[in-house]
């Protein structure tokens, strides 16, 4: 009597690296993750280099108060701290998608040139067209964070599917650092313009008002809805090319579209508060080593991750240095940098 041969297992599109977490284990992160997140907004709003007392942020929050606390309360902390949760979310999932695009852990979104366009920019808007304004700044650096993105992507051939990652990445590499030393000329050779891109270069969020992050809001949430539509085929794109386009993944369509969520994610939080570094590059190296491989969740993780870096190191450096504040992208750099050598010793915390 014949048996009949087993059956083959489905493909997955589960990404290889490490198992999964289970799901209970996935909430209870993001709950404890949000619980931090509420914890460094209300530091937020409660701490600052002008001290006002608890009891005063209250009734400023409530609509009394004195004249001082309501402008300290509305008119400062609660717009920076918008501008720390859209920069921080924006380049933490700028960071996994760029990660899980190139399959290298130590992508980071500044490897396409985009913070490099966004400063040169800046550089000849302060030069030559005497802009001063943070609001100035803005447009400067999504004008030029986009005409680089694009030039990127057409020298390095993203459109065509026999051309690497690598090749886009080596390519945004060559052109942010041309645009890079352009940058330094400027500045070196122009006092007023170093004054003035000394400020911006660190990353900060001082003087971000609802003028600033609101025009770049809305291309934000595009750049945040078109990674979502992506998570699942950087599952199968995790397996290589090939396999992904076995298993039904439109491989062309998934690049162009990772590529557009970085340079508008990377675009938008670059001109809100200037480049600030170790976010998209640290975030998705944590939130992979606690609730593993799978896109959607670390997408998800690294958003609220994002947050909560961006968020918490604004506080700390509002504290730092008293009387005055340090740069939230020099706060960010202090534990980025422990962090990543911390990760880069264990074996697993690379793993894609």
């Amino acid at each position: 009597m014949s048996t009949a041969a087993p059956t083959a297992r489905p493909a997955t599109l589960r990404s290889p690296g490490r198992a999964r977490p289970p799901r209970r284990h996935a909430a209870g992160w993001v709950v404890g993750a949000l619980a931090v997140l509420l914890g460094a907004v209300a530091l937020s709003v409660l701490v600052g280099a002008n001290p006002v007392p608890p009891g005063d942020v209250l009734d400023a929050l409530l609509g009394r108060g004195t004249d001082t606390a309501r402008f300290v309360v509305w008119d400062q902390r609660l717009p920076r701290t918008l501008a720390g949760l859209v920069v921080g979310g924006a380049l933490g999932v700028a960071g996994a998608l760029m990660q899980a695009f190139t399959r290298n852990p130590l992508a980071d979104p500044g490897l396409l040139g985009v913070n490099a366009g966004a400063a040169f920019a800046v550089a000849l808007g302060i030069t030559f067209l005497r802009v001063t304004t943070p609001a100035g700044y803005m447009w400067l650096a999504c004008l030029g964070a986009l005409v680089v993105a694009v030039g990127v992507h057409v020298l390095g051939g993203a459109a065509d599917l026999r051309a690497s990652p690598a090749r886009l990445v080596v390519t945004g590499v060559a052109v942010g650092a041309v645009l890079a030393g352009l940058t330094s000329g400027l500045t070196l050779t122009h006092p007023d313009t170093f004054d003035r891109m000394r400020g911006w270069a660190a990353g900060s969020l001082l003087e971000r008002g609802p003028q600033v992050v609101l025009p770049v809001l809305p291309l934000v949430v595009l750049g945040l809805l078109v990674a979502a539509l992506t998570a699942r085929s950087l599952n199968a794109v995790a397996l290589g090319p090939d396999v992904a386009q076995a298993q039904g993944v439109d491989v062309r369509r998934t690049r162009v579209l990772v590529l557009a969520a970085v340079t508008v994610l990377t675009g938008g939080a670059t001109a809100i508060a200037g480049p600030v570094a170790f976010v998209g590059l640290m975030v998705p190296h944590v939130v992979r080593w606690t609730l593993g491989t799978d896109q959607r969740r670390v997408l998800a993780g690294s958003l609220l991750g994002g947050c909560v870096l961006v968020v918490a190191s604004d506080v700390v450096g509002r504290v730092a240095v008293p009387p005055g504040e340090m740069p939230v992208g020099v706060v960010t750099a202090f534990v980025g940098a422990p962090v990543m050598i911390a990760l880069a010793r264990r074996r697993r915390a690379t793993a894609l």
